[in-house]
Formats: C-alpha cells, sequence, structure tokens
C-alpha cells in the first residue's frame, strides 16, 4: 500500500517557471527522460529523470537523480533486491543525491518496467548493463571523473543488487568502491549447501520472480530438473558458480564494505566470510559489519547501514580522508528488552581486524556415545528451523529464551555439555568431529544445529534460527569429519547448556525420499570461537545520568545567550497579548546555501482556543517552523511572538509553552506518577505550579498512574509523554506526530486529548500527516509546500468546497432510495452516510440546485444541502497547485 508519504511526494507539483519547464523540456527530447523535483526539510531538492535506457540492447527502467550546484560529483548506482525494482531504493537514492552524489537506479532485467528475461546477474545480461550504465554516467557533464570514459562511480544495494554490486566491480575496472547488503559470493553455495538442496529459499526465488517462465530458459530448466530429483547435479552447480561474483574473486581489487545479516538462512554470514578473504587478499580495504536482520525478517538497521554506506563512499569516492568509515569489523548484539517499548535492545561490538570465523577456539566436551535415528519415508514430517519471513523475527530474541524450533523424535540424535561455569559468547562458526554411517551404501542428508538449553533443560533456543545442510557420501562415512556448524553470534549464559542436534529433515531443504537410518558418534568437544578480540561497546548511561546536567547547561547557556542579546531583543506588543501566536514574515535558509529555503516568508496567527494543525509533504517546511517556534533555532528573517513576546533561545515566555516532539524517557520501574514527579523537581519550579493533576486528568490516564511505566502500552506511554508536556499547563502546547505508532483506539484518545485541553481555553498546535485525524481534531488548519503557506484558516472553509455534496436528512434514506439518486442524471455517486440519516453524493455534470429539486421530486425528507470534501481531497488539491 501506499504511504501517505510517498503519495504526498508523487503528487509534489514541478517547480514553476519557465526555467523548470526548460528543464523538463529539454529532458524529454535528450533521453525521453521527465524531471521531477523532490524535496526535503533539510538537504537541498533533489531532481529526478526517469528514462528507459539500453545499456545491453534491452530496455531498462532507470531513475537518475541530483541535487544543488554545478559542480562535479562522483556517481553512486543502487541496484535493488530480487524482485523489485528500482522504486524501492528512491529514499536512499535521494539520500546520497543530497549529500553530493549523481545518483543512477535502473530496474533489474525481467523487474518492473524493464524487459528481458531474469538470468541471475549474467555476465552477458545484468552485468553488461551495468557498465553500460556506467558508460552512461561517463557522458554526464555534472559527473566527476578519473579519465575520459571512467566517471568516478560506487556501487551499492542489497541481496539482488548487492551481488551484482561485487560482479560489476570484478568485470568492469572502471567501479571504484562497493558496498554489497546481505548478499551471496557463490548462489550455488548458497543454494546447494555441501550438495543439499535448499528447496524452500529456491521456491521463493522463482515465484518472487513471477514464475519460471519470466527466467531465461536454462534456469528454469535447471530449476525444473533439480527441484523434481531433490539433488542438484554438476551442471547446476555450474551454471549458478558462473554467474557469482566468486568467478572473479581474483579481479575485486576495490574498497570494499561487506553488510551482512545475522538473521540469513539464505545468504548465511559464511558468504561474507568468502567475500572478505578474497576481496582482502587482493590488497583492497575491506570492512565486515553483521547486521541484525536478514533474508529471514528482523530489524535490517536500515538508518545505520545507509549511514555507514554513505560514510564509506565519502572516504573512497569524494576522499575524505578525515572520514570515520567504520570498524574493520562490527556485529550487532542483541540482549535484553526495553522495558518502555518492549523492543530488543541492540549494542555493537567491534574490532579492529576482522577475526574470521574461527577465532579463540575453546572446547566444549560433549556427551559421548553412538546416536541412532531415522529418515523417514518422504523426509516428512520435516523438522522446522528457519521460516522465511518468520524465524528472523524470533531470532532476534535468541538470548532472551525466545525461539521457533522443533525436531521430531527418532529423527534427531544430541549430545549434550555440562552446566557452563561461566557464560560464553560464540561469534563465528563452531565445529564438531563426528564419525557417520547410512544404511544400505547411501548418502546420508543431515542438518546440524547447537541450541542454547535452560538450566532446568526445559526451553532450548536455536541461535538465529539457523541449521548446516551436510551430504556425506559413502567414501565419507565410517571415519572422523569436521563438520562446521552455522556461524552465529550468541552469548551462552553461565549454567545453560550447549545442545549439539543432527537431524535427518528441515523444512528448507530437500532430504532423501527413502526411509534410511543414520549413526552418529561423537569423536571429540565441540569447539566454539568466542573471537576474544571483538569488544561489546559500553552501554549508554540512562538517560537521567546525563540528561539533567545536560539540561541545566543548557538552560545556563540560554540564560547567558538572552543576557548577552537583552538589549536586541524586540520590545513585547501590548496589541499582541493574549494572542499565543503570530508569525510574521519568517524565512530560514538550509545550511550553507545562499538561495535555498526550508521556510520562506511564512505568515499566519493562532487564536485561543483553537487546536491548530499544521499539515505539509516531506520537505514542507513543518519540522522548521516548529523548531524555531520553540526556540530551538534562529530565523534568519521575519519574527515569532508568542503572546505578545518575541522569541529568542531561552525567553521567558517559552516557560508558557509545553512541546511534545520525540518521546520521552522514563524510568521504566517508576510509576507513571512518580515520573511526572521526578521530571518536574528538575525544572526547579515550585511543585504547586506543576497542575499535575489537572495535565492527569485531561490525559485520562486514571488507575495505571500508580503501576510501573515498563507495564504501559504504546499508547499510555504516549499519553504520559503529553501530560508530561502539559505540566504547569502551559498556554501554548507543540505536538509533533502525538499519533505515531498507535492504533486506532488509541488515536482516538489522542484526539480526545487535545480537545479536551483547548476545551479550557488553551492553544494546541499539531503536525501530524494523518489528514483523517487532523479533519476531526482540528479547528483550524495551516498548510505548507515547500516552505512556503499555501492556505490558512478555519478547517470547514478548507475543506468547504469541490464536488462532493452531503445531504443530511430528517428520516433515515433506505438503501434503494440511495441507489435511485446514484442514477440520476449528472450524479457521479450517492452513498448513505453511517447512521443512515442523509447522503454523500459526487456531482458528475449535475449542480447543487437540480440536485435538490430532484431529491425533492423522489420525496427524499431533506433538511440541509452543502459542500462536503475530505481534508485529504482538500490537502492534495492544494499542494499539487489545484491539480489533484
Amino acid at each position: 500500500m501506499e504511504t501517505p508519504t510517498a503519495r504526498w511526494r508523487r503528487l509534489l507539483p514541478r517547480t514553476p517557471g519557465r526555467w523548470a519547464a526548460a528543464v523538463a523540456a529539454l529532458a524529454v527530447l535528450v533521453g525521453g527522460g521527465t524531471w521531477t523535483a523532490v524535496a526535503d526539510d533539510g538537504p537541498p531538492a533533489v531532481q529526478r529523470e526517469d528514462r528507459m535506457l539500453r545499456p545491453g540492447g534491452v530496455p531498462i527502467d532507470t531513475s537518475y537523480f541530483t541535487a544543488g550546484g554545478s559542480g562535479k560529483r562522483p556517481a553512486v548506482l543502487i541496484g535493488h533486491g530480487f524482485g523489485g525494482s528500482k522504486n524501492d531504493v528512491r529514499a536512499q537514492a535521494e539520500k546520497l543525491a543530497a549529500d553530493g552524489y549523481a545518483v543512477l537506479t535502473w530496474s533489474a532485467r525481467g523487474f518492473g518496467k524493464s524487459g528481458g528475461a531474469i538470468s541471475l546477474n549474467d555476465p552477458d545480461g545484468e552485468v553488461k548493463d551495468v557498465s553500460g550504465l556506467i558508460d552512461w554516467l561517463a557522458k554526464r557533464p555534472e559527473v566527476q571523473l578519473d579519465k575520459k570514459g571512467d566517471p568516478r562511480v560506487g556501487l551499492t544495494g542489497a541481496s539482488y543488487g548487492g551481488a551484482v554490486s561485487l560482479l560489476a566491480a570484478g568485470r568492469d575496472q572502471r567501479v571504484d568502491a562497493i558496498a554489497p547488503v546481505i548478499t551471496y559470493w557463490n548462489l550455488a553455495d548458497a543454494l546447494f549447501p555441501d550438495g543439499v538442496f535448499k528447496k524452500l529459499w529456491a521456491g521463493i526465488f522463482i515465484t518472487t520472480g513471477g514464475g519460471c517462465e519470466k527466467f531465461e530458459k536454462r534456469l528454469c530448466e535447471m530449476y525444473e530438473r533439480v527441484a523434481v530429483s531433490g539433488k542438484p547435479d554438476a551442471a547446476a552447480t555450474k551454471l549458478l558458480t558462473e554467474r557469482s561474483p566468486s568467478a572473479v574473486a581474483d579481479r575485486i581489487k576495490v574498497p570494499s564494505l561487506l553488510l551482512q545479516g545475522q538473521s540469513d538462512s539464505l545468504f548465511p554470514l559464511g558468504q561474507a566470510d568468502a567475500m572478505q578473504k578474497a576481496i582482502s587478499a587482493n590488497g583492497a580495504p575491506v570492512s565486515v559489519d553483521w547486521i541484525s536482520g536478514g533474508h529471514d525478517g528482523g530489524d535490517n538497521e536500515t538508518p545505520r547501514v545507509e549511514g555507514r554506506v554513505g560514510a564509506w563512499f565519502d572516504r573512497y569516492l569524494k576522499e575524505e580522508t578525515g572520514t570515520d568509515t567504520g570498524p574493520a569489523f562490527r556485529v550487532t548484539r542483541t540482549g535484553g528488552i526495553d522495558s518502555t517499548d518492549g523492543a530488543a535492545l541492540k549494542r555493537g561490538a567491534s574490532s579492529d581486524t576482522y577475526p574470521g570465523l574461527r577465532s579463540g577456539g575453546r572446547e566444549i566436551p560433549l556427551g559421548e556415545g553412538t546416536k541412532t535415528f531415522r529418515n523417514p519415508a518422504g523426509s516428512a514430517p520435516p523438522a522446522i528451523s528457519a521460516v522465511p519471513g518468520v524465524g528472523g523475527g524470533l531470532s532476534q530474541l535468541s538470548s532472551l529464551g525466545v525461539g521457533l524450533s522443533l525436531d521430531f523424535p527418532g529423527q534427531f540424535g544430541r549430545f549434550e555439555s555440562a552446566p557452563l561455569a561461566t557464560s560464553v559468547h560464540v561469534t563465528g562458526t563452531p565445529t564438531a568431529r563426528v564419525t557417520v554411517k547410512a544404511t544400505e551404501g547411501r548418502d546420508a542428508v543431515l542438518f546440524g544445529k547447537v541450541y542454547d538449553v535452560s538450566p532446568d533443560g526445559r526451553q532450548q533456543v536455536l541461535p538465529s534460527q539457523l541449521v548446516a545442510p551436510y551430504r556425506i557420501t559413502p567414501d565419507q562415512q565410517g571415519k572422523p569429519i569436521e563438520l562446521a556448524l552455522p556461524a552465529v553470534d550468541h552469548e551462552f549464559d553461565a549454567g545453560h547448556r550447549m545442545r549439539l542436534v543432527f537431524s535427518a529433515t528441515d523444512l528448507g531443504y530437500a532430504s532423501p525420499a527413502e526411509p534410511a537410518t543414520y549413526t552418529v558418534t561423537a569423536d571429540g568437544p565441540l569447539t566454539v570461537p568466542t573471537a576474544p578480540a571483538v569488544k561489546t561497546a559500553a552501554a549508554a548511561l540512562p538517560w537521567w545520568t546525563w540528561g539533567l546536567p545536560a539540561a541545566a547547561l543548557v538552560i545556563a547557556a540560554a540564560l547567558l545567550i538572552t543576557a548577552r542579546r537583552r538589549t536586541a531583543t524586540p520590545a513585547p506588543d501590548p496589541a499582541l497579548t493574549d494572542v499565543p501566536l503570530q508569525i510574521t514574515g519568517l524565512s530560514k535558509k538550509y545550511a550553507k546555501s545562499v538561495d535555498r529555503y526550508a521556510v520562506r516568508e511564512l505568515s499566519f496567527r493562532v487564536e485561543k482556543g483553537q487546536v491548530l494543525g499544521l499539515l505539509g509533504p516531506n520537505g514542507a517546511g513543518k519540522t522548521t517552523t516548529l523548531r524555531m517556534l520553540m526556540g530551538l533555532i534562529t530565523p534568519d528573517e521575519g519574527e515569532i511572538r508568542v503572546f505578545g513576546q518575541a522569541i529568542r533561545p531561552g525567553a521567558p515566555v517559552l516557560s508558557r509553552v509545553g512541546a511534545f516532539v520525540e518521546g520521552a524517557g522514563f524510568l521504566p520501574h517508576l510509576s507513571g506518577r512518580a515520573n511526572l514527579d521526578l521530571y518536574w523537581q528538575a525544572t526547579g519550579r515550585p511543585a504547586e505550579d506543576a497542575y499535575i493533576d489537572e495535565a492527569l486528568e485531561i490525559a485520562g490516564l486514571g488507575d495505571a498512574l500508580a503501576r510501573a511505566v515498563r507495564t504501559y502500552s504504546q499508547g499510555m506511554r504516549q499519553r504520559l509523554a503529553i501530560a508530561q508536556a502539559m505540566l504547569g499547563m502551559p498556554d501554548l502546547l507543540i505536538l509533533d506526530e502525538p499519533t505515531n505508532g498507535l492504533d486506532p483506539p488509541q488515536i482516538r484518545e489522542m484526539r480526545d486529548v487535545m480537545i479536551r485541553y483547548a476545551a479550557g481555553g488553551r492553544t494546541v498546535i499539531v503536525s501530524s500527516h494523518l489528514l483523517s485525524e487532523v479533519e476531526q481534531s482540528c479547528t483550524h488548519l495551516v498548510v505548507m509546500d515547500r516552505g512556503r503557506l499555501v492556505q490558512a484558516g478555519p478547517v470547514a472553509e478548507i475543506t468547504g468546497s469541490g464536488d462532493m455534496i452531503l445531504v443530511t436528512t430528517a428520516e433515515e434514506v433506505s438503501e434503494p432510495l440511495a441507489e435511485k439518486v446514484a442514477c440520476l442524471p449528472g450524479i457521479g455517486s450517492a452513498v448513505r452516510l453511517d447512521d443512515g440519516r442523509g447522503l454523500l453524493v459526487r456531482l458528475d455534470g449535475a449542480t447543487t440546485s437540480r440536485l435538490v429539486a430532484d431529491l425533492v421530486r423522489l420525496d427524499v425528507p431533506v433538511t440541509g444541502v452543502g459542500p462536503h470534501r475530505r481534508l485529504e481531497d482538500a490537502f492534495l488539491t492544494l499542494i499539487s497547485g489545484g491539480a489533484a
């Protein structure tokens, strides 16, 4: 479903004026492209050109992003994931463009609007397309060149797009830096690990691609052949290997940032390990980052990942040598739950060198003996480990004793350690030496995993929900062999046990259909890597240990600034003493810009008792306006007056302003009431000025005030945060996105909170993207677009035009009667109101007077007729210049 933000951006009008029209026309004439402006509150506006190119003879749908200035800049290509299109990476492209790059995105063959068949990054297909796109970039006048035809260019992308980044770096020497994310090194190893067919993920590949007919014929035939036999053959392995980055391992010699997912049964951590070894052996700088999520789900840490990719390109494309590109190795660790919101807590661990997967091996003795178990006929029912899209979300909490795994009796053998005397943090690939035998001279197909078992033995957790498959041929059987288990980052607590399990089946893989009996003997301890050089970052200090001193410093600095500027502060305006807010000619330029404005010539006024909604698409300047209103930043021109007083940092009148901008931090072990008391004490103001009871009555928290905050729902925490903003009963209350993260019932409660607060003669300003809620809770609106005021006034006035007519009736309108009205000439539709006592009628040529005459003729008991338009319709019309 299209998000409101995406919809706003899609409907943003082109920049007005002859210059913009000329640029758009030129783009169409030169390359068949279209030009669009994309704004943001901070960086300069980003321009996008959409065009169809034929770099390898196949039509490829592309988007080209640039921003600001006429200087030369490096270029970045961003590939998308399998099954997606260029639209999936638009946000990252816009950010990089705003940061000074020329960014090109494209839909790979067979995806989006591009032509051709999917050939899984064929060197003569998708990889050749990338080289053609680099050729195109080399001809752009704004792109920095290393030499003629050789642009300064980097590549990034996730999964499918990450693999083509690696392949392009190996096959096109013009590539200068890469940052592949959760991708593969050898696709044959990923889909046929140790000769075992990863049937679930392979099927998802085919389905996501649109079916076998969407693929190159050889690939379709290969898949069907392997899926039927349940076992990969040499031809299949050869085909996928030839299209893998590993095929050009000795030719990838550029700085490489490798970001791999821990929750990833498709492309596990071993794929990134192989990348690191090969590329670093070529002498190129390499950093490895194990992120929290992956293809199985979970948190992919998108803001942090994109930030690190940007820094990587700043260092190796812009050649900003002072840029911190991060450590050689980093891993995100999960431990504990945030009691305020129930989210898993994450901390980074790092080292100055990459430890590999077997650093700091520690031997864990296992129980001896031989285990015998069977592979059932048809290999069903199968054991369960990773479930794509489900397992990853649970794997985030594996260190907390939560997981999803199932082994069926008689189908597995297990070996268990004694309780651990101390905790053991495993980072890498555990290994075990075992002897395996299968009956009747058949291959033994096994799945190895290491469980974390609780002290009472009742609970076992499979770290990251991962298993390692093995195909042990008859010539390998009957003698000790070393088996590598899944690479993970997981802490086993003291008192817990490690349980090594070998199962005959797994849901994600193909096992032999013929029944067989397996015996497994443990020939030594389980060796687990501890990576001693990897150090976990210190936990962040609780906010209250630094927040109050920091607040004191901020207040002191504000007072000092106020004292220094007191002589320059405008005198109060007696005529505005009772006016909560008046903004006049307000302007603010972007940082380091002489002609780009975040807010420009903004003027509006807010009266007592109003609930004012501040609306606008991304880049409208709402956040910048609120920051100036709260004295956090200073305008370049114009002024803001609150109750007649000019706003300056530290202005005394700000004590009459309460603000809720981001989620407040509360002490989870204290009650809601105690948290508010502690906050008010920190302000140093008299207790009787807090009006805590009044604020709490409006917030409507009831008996929950006596409970610990850690027991609160998201909606309760949000209301407590707004109650904190209401302390002192400020005359002007500013709420920025107060309904974020709330469900519909909680949103309705928040609406009631705002209405009750303003009912006492106070004023509320709320910035929100939920137009339906703004329409129901606000009395007045200010609509902004690209820094300027579009319209201001009562909600009814702004929505009260258009072709939608509200007809109210004295009696309930029957459905047959509504259908008759809908069939009248010039009527587009007629829909009964929820209570049945009226109609919403859309005019399609008829006039209002004609509609009234027809309603009287049909004996409809009309009590009122007037225009009706949803705020969403009015809003989109306003920001699109009437074109919506």
